[in-house]
């Protein structure tokens, strides 16, 4: 039974819960469940949800992966979004909400706020 708890515990430490909006609006809620690759490396699956205004054919979702690079002695948080083959960049500085900016080739900067939990 010890064992069990141990492994639930060390499984539940190496996941992170990410939230957050991008777009120029903040139209998009973004949410992701990431898993720890090599240390400070974290990925997972990400789902992304038109909130906006203008929605002409009701509710629109993507999904796509998130990828983070915490460096957390200067509290800095990078990553990339990849978002219907194309892939994002960002980063920002770790704090209450990561104000930041996200960078996509086809398209222009876009505002973008993170939690990290």
């Amino acid at each position: 039974m010890a064992v069990m708890c141990l492994a639930q515990l060390a499984n539940a430490q190496q996941t992170r819960a990410v939230s957050g909006q991008f777009g120029i609006l903040g139209e998009w809620d973004l949410t992701a469940t990431l898993s720890e690759r090599p240390v400070g490396q974290w990925a997972g699956r990400a789902l992304m949800k038109h909130v906006g205004y203008c929605t002409a054919d009701g509710l629109e979702e993507k999904t796509g992966e998130l990828r983070l690079t915490l460096a957390e002695p200067r509290r800095r948080i990078s990553g990339t979004l990849l978002i219907d083959g194309v892939e994002c960049t960002f980063s920002a500085r770790l704090k209450e909400g990561d104000d930041g900016t996200l960078r996509c080739p086809d398209r222009r900067d876009m505002p973008l706020t993170l939690s990290v939990n």
